[in-house]
């Protein structure tokens, strides 16, 4: 079964939690694959117990269908300050924002990327990368997560002699 078919199968018992369905990280290995499913409540944050009761929904709907085949361990997280983005809509939501991006085939000899989010739309996301924009297909993405400013979050001491960063733009709410 896909990611694809799988957040199918999940968005509904999530979205009746009140919960929001970020996406699924499927990872497969021989002695046992990991299924991380990422949560958020953009109001308020997830918390323990809504991990707590998305993971007993989720592996109900896991029993009784049996899409994952062999062992695996369900993981369900928050997407945390290090949010991964997985569809065009959460690039646009983040636009302006700093990402890093993972490919599956190489652009210009590079596998990955690190910019600002410059403009999305359905078939790519374009990112500012040290002042040149760098289009990469949606489709060549095998990995993507917000890159948090700690210094302006307040979780890291600016350094001496390095100028404050520029301030982000507000992230958009749906």
């Amino acid at each position: 079964m896909t990611n694809d078919e799988l957040s199918q199968l999940l968005e509904p018992a999530i979205a009746d939690l009140g919960l929001e369905l970020v996406g699924i990280e499927f990872s497969p290995n021989a002695g046992g694959s990991l299924l991380r499913v990422y949560i958020d409540e953009p109001e308020r944050g997830v918390t323990i117990d809504d991990c707590e009761r998305a993971s007993r929904e989720i592996s109900a709907l896991l029993d009784v269908n049996d899409p994952v085949a062999g062992r695996y361990t369900l993981e369900v997280s928050s997407p945390g300050l290090e949010r991964p983005l997985f569809t065009p809509a959460h690039f646009e939501r983040f636009r302006g924002e700093q990402v890093k991006i993972s490919v599956n085939l190489p652009l210009d000899g590079r596998r990955r990327f690190q910019g600002r989010i410059d403009a999305v739309d359905d078939e790519r996301v374009t990112i500012d990368q040290d002042g040149k924009l760098v289009e990469i297909a949606h489709a060549n993405i095998a990995k993507a997560r917000l890159v948090p400013d700690y210094v302006a979050l307040g979780l890291a001491p600016a350094r001496p002699g390095k100028p404050e960063p520029p301030a982000q733009p507000k992230r958009k709410k749906k």
